[in-house]
């Protein structure tokens, strides 16, 4: 008799079933309590999507953008179930039918935030798992979060970080893809804005600029050999290199640039309105307004983007 998925089962470390990439690591948890069913090929193919819970809209539509795309293509999107980024992430993926792994810091009979009880039952009904170290209510605590943030980076061949103050959580769960030796991605946005302070520290220490989804999908063909029935169309500025948002350049603008400067010597506009103007997706558009901030042909203020 097949087991109802909102009910609890458990994984033990040394089983099979349990995940070969989370195994590796020394500090992986001796059991992992889940809801859904457990499909080992979930694991195959992960991606950590991590960000600020205070995020703006230029972090939803990134979140949104990118993780739809990485998803229609097959990659199971790994989070942590909080508001801002995780959930959009969640949602992002859901939204074209790929699978996601919610890895709560409570027991795996808790709903937290209890508020997003519609996206957890969601999450299952589509075929994807909610995972935990904890058994039942165990209610979660400070010390909770950063053990949970390992299991979301040590499931993950990658991890990808979407807008992160300067002591955001994300930072931790960058730091263990890290030490565990994935690949970390991470997207640029306004350098004037609180939650772009982490994203430019992991930029400066080495972390690969994303600016579109075939960013991340490039980097599981060319490391795993994984192919996609799903392939995003290349984006026009992927010439953003992983050094481009860190220098302040003396080269002329890329068409994507000058194109930019046209609108906002006409006025200041968002990048919202600066996206939709130019048909440009807005990781790509982020990218290339930090490295235009840094090499002072515009500046920003009060969310406004104005040509100098």
């Amino acid at each position: 008799m097949a087991r109802n998925i909102m009910s609890s089962a458990v994984i033990i470390k040394g089983q099979k079933e349990y995940p070969a990439l989370l195994e590796e690591l020394g500090d992986a948890p001796k059991q992992l309590y889940y809801k859904g069913n457990w499909d080992t090929a979930l694991f195959e193919k992960c991606l950590a999507v991590v960000g600020t819970r205070r995020m703006t809209s230029y972090g939803k539509r990134v979140t949104e953008e990118l993780v739809g795309e990485i998803a229609a293509a097959g990659i199971t999107i790994v989070s942590g179930f909080m508001y801002g980024i995780d959930a959009t992430a969640h949602k992002a993926a859901l939204r074209v039918g790929g699978k996601t792994i919610a890895v709560m810091p409570c027991g795996i009979d808790m709903i937290h935030p209890a508020d997003q009880a519609d996206l957890y039952k969601e999450i299952l009904d589509s075929g994807g798992l909610v995972i935990s170290e904890y058994e039942g209510k165990f209610k979660p605590l400070l010390w909770t979060y950063p053990k949970r943030n390992r299991i979301v980076a040590g499931l993950s061949q990658a991890t990808l970080v979407v807008e992160a103050g300067e002591k955001s959580g994300s930072l931790i769960t960058a730091n263990f893809a890290k030490k565990y030796k994935r690949k970390l991605f991470a997207v640029p946005g306004p350098l004037t804005s609180s939650v772009s302070v982490g994203i430019m520290q992991l930029i400066r220490e080495g972390a690969s600029v994303a600016t579109s989804a075939q960013d991340v999908l490039d980097y599981f063909r060319s490391h795993y050999g994984f192919s996609f029935g799903f392939t995003p169309h290349p984006s026009a500025g992927r010439d953003v290199g992983s050094h481009a948002v860190q220098k302040n350049r003396s080269a002329r603008p890329t068409a994507l640039e000058e194109k930019i400067l046209e609108q906002l010597r006409a006025e200041p506009l968002e990048a919202d309105q600066l996206a939709r103007t130019l048909k440009v997706g807005i990781a790509q558009l982020g990218a290339a307004l930090s490295t235009m901030q840094l090499s002072g042909i515009i500046q920003e203020q009060g969310g406004k983007y104005y040509a100098d």
